[in-house]
């Protein structure tokens, strides 16, 4: 089984990272292996053509290479509500959640991931265009060994960008650094809270796929549930796995996934569902409404991890 993940020095996709690496997916029987493919839109273009059988990424961008939902299926979460940080110039100054620090600012993001910074930036009532913000990819990242948010903080760093919209290691990088500002985190209640469900990080596979393998697709959707329960249990395990896939940028990630334990649950609600189809409608990448039961594979949910962990903060 060929899983596609958009970036890999990073806490957004390491349940699967972990769930292959640590041998979960050997568990069921699944000869399993990671391929680095970037950007998402790639991604899915390749599960599209039956270049790879998972594609694990954001939920949102599967409507790049499947409008209205069409011959693809979410099969789980890797872990709950939108999971990029806005980080800009440590010399900017900026506070925590005031977002008028991006006028006429350039903002370093991903193509399908910029689209859901446009629109909380549009839903606080800041107009992209109007006020003169630029989104777009940070030069030079988009290559296919490059990861998105380190090297968006490097970018800052060397001011080829004002800001930047990517992954939890890409913002830890820049604020340990000295050089970047935390300012937004949707996740932790931050900006528009609509936002939270505008996508999430979720395992996708083609109906083609479910049809002709249900066992293998049940055994890799068990596997991402099993292993966030094990990091729940022990979060040192994170260091085993980055030590085996990033070791040269490994130092931060115990504590990355400690910080984001609190949403490891594989379920894919109808309440986010809806919420992220309407995010697409009004960002016209999805042109009618979709029934829960057209987007996600709802023969898998028994094997979801649903509960959080007990007394864990969210700060």
């Amino acid at each position: 089984m060929r899983i596609a993940v958009p970036d890999l020095i990073s806490p957004s996709y390491f349940p699967a990272e972990a769930a292959v690496t640590l041998g979960f997916f050997a568990d069921e029987g699944i000869d399993a292996r990671l391929d680095l493919i970037s950007p998402i839109e790639k991604a899915y273009e390749a599960l599209r053509n039956c270049d790879i059988d998972i594609v694990a990424g954001s939920a949102h961008s599967a409507l790049s290479a499947f409008p209205r939902w069409k011959g693809v299926k979410l099969l789980c979460a890797q872990s709950q509500g939108m999971y990029w940080f806005l980080v800009m110039r440590a010399d900017l100054r900026a506070k925590r959640g005031d977002l008028s620090v991006v006028k006429g600012r350039r903002i370093g993001a991903a193509p399908w991931v910029g689209l859901c910074l446009r629109q909380l930036l549009i839903e606080s009532e800041i107009d992209p265009d109007r006020e003169g913000v630029t989104i777009m990819p940070t030069p030079g990242s988009l290559g296919e060994k490059v990861n998105f948010g380190v090297a968006a903080a490097r970018a800052l760093e060397q001011g080829v960008i004002d800001g930047f919209w990517a992954n939890g290691m890409g913002a830890e990088i820049a604020i340990r650094a000295g050089v970047g500002t935390l300012v937004l985190d949707v996740r932790r209640g931050d900006g528009p809270k609509a936002g939270f469900n505008y996508t999430m990080a979720t395992l996708a596979a083609t109906d083609r796929l479910i049809a002709e393998q249900p066992k293998k697709i049940a055994g890799a959707v068990r596997a991402i549930a099993a292993t966030q329960l094990a990091l729940q249990n022990d979060v040192q395990l994170a260091e085993n796995v980055a030590k085996k896939l990033f070791p040269q940028d490994s130092s931060h990630i115990v504590e990355l996934v400690r910080r984001d334990l609190p949403f490891y649950r594989s379920d894919l609600t109808r309440f986010f569902v809806e919420g992220m189809n309407g995010f697409a409608r009004r960002i016209n990448i999805l042109d009618r409404d979709v029934p829960y039961s057209e987007v996600v594979a709802e023969q898998f949910s028994e094997y979801w991890h649903k509960s959080s962990p007990p007394n864990t903060s969210f700060d």
